[in-house]
């Protein structure tokens, strides 16, 4: 039976009837029955009214021994049941002790949600809901109480046990059993609760905090991965360091520990001072992780050091508000990078993650504000909307306020907030005081739906000698959109001169001549800018920096585009040029033959100048070079012939390798011969340009210039992962005559490393062929991929329905219908990896048939199941309305 519905609504808020001051936890940790016992002092909050409610305990699958009221069993007519399973107990005092006995079971427990058990390790994931797994307890971010926890378990099988804060006593007990209890001063909500349990090892530092206090650094691992664990902890020590420099936020405990973990839904979970990660966020060597590996895990172990303060010492409110530390989070680690590295190559990065991730989404059938209206099931909604957009609404906040108003604002809010359970609004005030701004419009960015799009006009008004601009902006078509009004925009431009050269931008009535680019603040529905000085023929280059998370309408020429591509000083505008001239390339393919030839002239143009321009950053150079996916370029069509467009890409990307073969090696050779592995960025683009060049080279002349015998060469001789698996994947998705001899080399060497499987997994799913859909089928049945394994059926099922167009959306349906068998298996102990593999049907309305067909019907038969999870309910009912 699917399990039952209940909506939540955020207008429907009420502060809980009871806090709990003080939590006591004595948990008797074995892997198939975990005794659990609970004491929680708690205090009835007073009403206006001088009234409140019953005590509600959340639970879910406990087998509960007993509950007792200050020492006494509960009478049977002061405790019921809700219909959502709550135990409400009517206490007649404001003031009580309630201890529970109960016993759950970590092996039982596949969902990964809870304890749980993985490999020989005992876990915890907790957030959003995952508390009431483990014990009766508020499980709601707005109860914060002082935990005090006791672990006990065999010495043999669980030697290391570690929770929450510090740990104050550690002991034996008798039958080779030990305990070890932990101390947590701060306030916290159970969503941050953890423990990890067994035979883990760990690599220690120490890190000195800027008022000299002294902090030991853990990561725990397997023993076998103590060697993979250096640059997490140098990554930990830097993010501890520049959260100092810029925010002036120091670490509050005397330990901080990170568990690592290959069963894990999430990327990583920021519990007070004990984080649990997914181990491809930490484990690091570059025989066995890629430049982008390396990158995530420095920039993950950033993120959730960061929730330190933006998420644990303040948390949010309530589910609604999850945007309040997750958006604010991700801004903070995206600056982190910006900040240590190349801010300009970061920006890009981000740009395009969200181009893929999060427009789709806000065009879809779970499109909801960065603080959504309502939900059934919370895990639904740690979604891109509300983390990335999340962020670009933080980081317009910054630009209109700038860094030092907005390094005021957090540093106020953090303030009066420290130790609560705050909300978006509190935040806005915090901001609005420090800086002395009205933040009232700017609000209704959390209120919005989709993706606004700003439509762009400009003429030249002769008798004035001024440029026009006039932006309209207008919010798709949503009922939640409809009493919005206009949104605060802020949007850089510039402009360039007939020799390509940045003109300044100068508004009619200043004096002095204005900056090359300037950031200007819409705040009307329809808004006028004029400017002077600029000539006959200035190009206007907008939204830089995509200075807001919204749509431009502008009309380009191929002409216009091409110098843009080519000259634009913002890197992120260059960037947004060439795959401009991308879309309009495959545009024309698919509806206008006789313009073919032209945009894609142009296009070729475009790279050309990314070839020769030594002084362009080669990382920005290899983004250049890539087309958009066939998702990316089917954005503008309302129902998209997607097999069409994935074969024009594929055309396309032949004639650009062709036409730019003398280019391509000429570039090639000037990068020169590969060096010894080094992590400097500036070795990475290196790296990440040359393999680029070696597949564009593959897509239109393999045979020619001996691009398979260099890219077997640097298979072979690589002595790093970026540069093996880029090797790999040129072979494979090439179909080279070794692709599966090369295959089965890779499979053998890191048989042994499970995130290296992982990606080997990837490439096979990635390959664009319609067959692969049967190697996919044959591949779930390997013995190195695991179905209870999230990073397992990422890397496969989910490559394949992400990241694979010829295969995914094979005409007769066999690649939904296999996505759909997945699904319908792992709903049964995973709905949140099971819900998350289910986006990729959610946007069937916008393609033509039979991808169309079929992929409804396969959420049609998902949503008729018996036994529905409340989260694969949600995303089905939603893609199906």
């Amino acid at each position: 039976m699917t399990q039952p519905k209940h909506t939540v609504h955020r207008a429907e808020y009420k502060p809980p009837a009871w806090q709990v001051e003080t939590v006591d936890l004595c948990v008797a940790l074995a892997p198939q029955a975990t005794r659990v016992v609970s004491s929680l002092q708690v205090t009835r909050v007073e009403c206006g009214a001088g009234e409140s409610g019953p005590m509600l305990l959340n639970g879910e699958g406990l087998d509960t021994q007993f509950i007792e009221v200050d020492g006494q069993p509960i009478p049977k007519d002061q405790w019921r049941f809700n219909d959502r399973g709550d135990l409400l107990i009517d206490i007649a005092s404001h003031h009580a002790r309630i201890t529970t006995e109960v016993i759950i079971h970590p092996t039982a427990n596949r969902s990964l949600e809870g304890l749980y058990a993985a490999d020989n390790l005992l876990l915890t994931q907790c957030e959003a809901e995952g508390f009431r797994r483990i014990t009766w307890y508020p499980d709601r971010p707005d109860v914060m109480a002082k935990f005090r926890v006791r672990l006990e378990a065999s010495c043999a099988d669980y030697p290391v046990m570690l929770s929450n804060g510090n740990c104050v006593a550690h002991g034996a007990l008798p039958d080779g059993r030990h305990f070890t209890e932990w101390d947590d001063p701060f306030p916290k909500p159970s969503y941050l609760f953890a423990i990890a349990a067994g035979p883990l090892a760990a690599l220690k530092d120490d890190f000195v905090t800027q008022s000299g206090r002294q902090v030991e650094l853990c990561i725990w691992s397997d023993p076998n991965d103590l060697d993979q664990l250096g640059y997490a902890m140098a990554s930990l020590k830097r993010a501890m360091r520049w959260d100092e420099d810029r925010f002036g936020l120091e670490y509050d405990l005397d330990v901080y520990h990170i568990v690592v973990t290959h069963h894990f839904n999430m990327g990583a979970m920021e519990n007070k001072s004990l984080n649990i990660f997914n181990s491809r966020y930490v484990l690091a060597h570059p025989e066995t992780a890629t430049d982008e590996d390396f990158e995530g895990v420095e920039s993950v172990i950033a993120h959730e050091y960061f929730h330190n303060w933006t998420g644990n010492r303040v948390t949010c409110r309530d589910w609604f508000q999850l945007t309040l530390k997750e958006g604010l989070t991700v801004f903070r680690d995206q600056e982190f990078t910006s900040d240590l590295y190349s801010r300009a190559l970061k920006r890009v990065n981000d740009v395009a993650s969200l181009m893929a991730r999060q427009f789709p989404e806000d065009a879809g059938p779970m499109a909801h504000p960065i603080r959504p209206q309502q939900y059934q099931e919370i895990n639904n909604f740690y979604t891109a909307t509300v983390y990335q957009k999340g962020a670009e609404v933080i980081r317009m906040l910054q630009t209109i306020l700038g860094r030092e108003g907005f390094n005021a604002g957090l540093k106020r809010y953090l303030q009066q907030h420290d130790g609560d359970a705050a909300t978006c609004e509190q935040f806005l005030a915090s901001m609005s005081a420090a800086t002395d701004t009205d933040l009232s419009q700017f609000m209704r960015w959390y209120h919005q739906v989709g993706t606004p799009t700003l439509f762009v006009d400009t003429h030249h008004d002769v008798s004035r000698d001024e440029w026009v601009m006039t932006f309209r902006q207008q919010l798709p078509d949503h009922q939640e959109n409809t009493s919005i009004g206009p949104l605060q925009i802020p949007i850089a431009l510039g402009f360039l001169g007939p020799d390509n050269v940045p003109l300044p931008v100068t508004l009619a009535g200043e004096q002095q001549a204005g900056p090359l680019s300037r950031v200007v603040v819409l705040d009307e529905d329809t808004h006028c800018l004029r400017f002077k000085g600029l000539g006959a023929q200035p190009l206007p280059s907008l939204l830089r920096g995509l200075s807001a998370p919204v749509k431009l309408e502008f009309e380009w020429s191929l002409e216009e585009l091409g110098r843009l591509a080519g000259h634009d000083p913002d890197p992120v505008s260059r960037w947004l040029a060439g795959r401009r001239l991308a879309q309009a390339a495959v545009s024309a393919m698919l509806n206008r033959p006789e313009q073919a030839e032209a945009a894609r002239a142009a296009l070729t143009s475009a790279w050309r100048n990314v070839l020769v321009d030594d002084d362009l950053d080669p990382a920005l150079a290899a983004k250049m070079l890539v087309l958009p996916s066939e998702a990316e370029l089917a954005e503008p069509f309302e129902q998209a012939h997607i097999l069409d467009i994935h074969n024009h890409r594929r055309t396309l990307q032949r004639k650009l390798g062709e036409a730019l073969e003398d280019e391509l090696w000429d570039r090639y050779r000037r990068q020169g011969q590969p060096q010894k592995w080094s992590n400097a960025p500036e070795a990475a683009a290196t790296r990440s340009l040359a393999n680029v060049i070696l597949a564009r080279l593959f897509d239109g002349c393999p045979d020619s210039g001996g691009a398979v015998d260099e890219v077997n060469r640097r298979y072979e001789q690589a002595d790093n992962m970026t540069d093996r698996l880029a090797a790999l994947q040129i072979l494979v998705h090439g179909q080279a005559k070794n692709a599966t001899t090369v295959l089965d080399d890779f499979e053998y060497r890191f048989k042994d490393q499970p995130l290296v499987i992982d990606k080997w997994l990837a490439i096979q799913a990635s390959c664009p062929r319609p067959e692969t859909v049967e190697s996919v089928n044959q591949l779930l049945g390997h013995p190195l991929f695991a179905i209870h394994n999230p990073n397992k059926v990422r890397a496969l099922i989910g490559t394949m329905a992400v990241h694979n167009c010829a295969a995914f959306h094979r005409a007769d349906g066999q690649g939904h219908a296999l996505l759909g068998q997945v699904i319908d298996q792992v709903d049964g102990f995973n709905p949140q990896l099971a819900a998350r593999l289910a986006a990729s049907l959610g946007r069937w309305r916008r393609f033509a048939s039979p991808q169309a067909d079929s992929m409804r019907a396969v959420l049609e038969t998902l949503a008729g199941r018996s036994g529905l999870s409340r989260d694969l309910a949600e995303v089905t009912q939603a893609a199906l309305m």
